[in-house]
């Protein structure tokens, strides 16, 4: 299982298992639909993989990913939830329930 604890291992850890499988840097790059100058980036620690990156690669070399907590960046996990809070106040609002808000999804047709 492919872990992801903090973000300055990611590189490492890619690095380790793309060894493990034999590949080379283009052929994981291939595997993933990156550039093999991203895949060098991410190993080297100049660039961070995101998490759709890191599935791939998980994805691709037979892995299963857990990301924890402390590997997501702040800053892009509060933007992340501000599209999720704009896309729930786009919601059709009707019969609220007994706290004020929908309770089902019936609630909200």
């Amino acid at each position: 299982m492919l872990v992801m604890q903090s973000k300055g291992a990611a590189g490492e850890i890619i690095r380790e298992i793309r060894r493990e499988r034999g590949l080379s840097q283009a052929e994981l790059a291939r595997a993933v639909g990156l550039t093999r100058s991203v895949v060098n980036a991410y190993e080297h620690g100049h660039r961070q993989p995101g998490v759709d990156a890191l599935a791939r690669i998980a994805e691709s070399t037979g892995m299963r990913l857990r990301v924890t907590p402390e590997a997501i960046d702040p800053i892009r996990a509060g933007r992340i939830l501000e599209q999720v809070l704009d896309l729930a106040a786009e919601l059709p609002y009707r019969k609220p329930g007994k706290l004020g808000y929908p309770t089902t999804l019936r609630d909200c047709a």
